[in-house]
């Protein structure tokens, strides 16, 4: 028997996915929040107990970002899209290193960015303009740097020097003043999963 040929994933919501044609639809915010959960950063490589999650990440950027700008704090599609601004990664489960996406060519960089137009339409984000992504790019380098140094492990000289982030990694966690618990220390997926959940449930209300 030929096999079907399939380009689609089940959810534990039980919706399919298309990753190839992904629609508005597809998912549920409970089946994003959970992939973002179990999708880690830094190969999932850790220097503590837990790797780091996409999740916790998406929350400190837009944690950052809500600190660093009035207009940002006012508007919550604002937030919203800072919180969101790697959903793709947790539907389709996978956050390759930085030195692997060269290698992973134009068609992965195509389903990755269907998937992100289908995210945006989903959730009405506004379009980045300039500014907003420079300030955005800022706030995810500097939580880059800061997750390098105290969760990933590498020394602040290779930090600067082999990752080439000239930001200095920041000392004081911001989720830690809000959360509670040991300074960026990385939580467990169903704790991950479950203030994202309620982060992007808050802001949705609010927009």
């Amino acid at each position: 028997m030929q096999a079907v040929e399939r380009a689609w994933v089940r959810l534990p919501s039980g919706k399919h996915l298309d990753l190839l044609h992904p629609s508005p639809e597809d998912w549920n915010d409970e089946d994003l929040a959970l992939g973002l959960a179990r999708t880690y950063r830094w190969g999932g490589h850790s220097a503590w107990r837990h790797p780091l999650s996409v999740a916790q990440h998406s929350l400190m950027v837009m944690h950052l970002r809500r600190q660093d700008a009035e207009q940002v704090t006012a508007d919550p599609r604002l937030l919203l899209r800072e919180l969101l601004h790697d959903a793709e990664e947790g539907l389709l489960g996978f956050d390759p290193l930085s030195v692997l996406k060269p290698y992973l060519g134009d068609a992965f960089r195509a389903l990755t960015d269907r998937l992100a137009a289908a995210v945006a339409r989903r959730y009405a984000l506004p379009d980045w303009d300039e500014m907003g992504y420079r300030l955005h790019k800022k706030a995810d380098r500097l939580a880059a740097a800061s997750e390098a140094l105290h969760v990933a492990g590498w020394p602040a000289t290779e930090v600067r020097d082999t990752l080439g982030i000239t930001l200095s990694p920041l000392q004081a966690d911001v989720l830690q003043s809000i959360y509670g618990g040991l300074a960026w220390e990385p939580w467990p997926a169903e704790i991950a999963y479950t203030r994202f959940l309620a982060c992007l449930q808050e802001l949705l209300a609010a927009s």
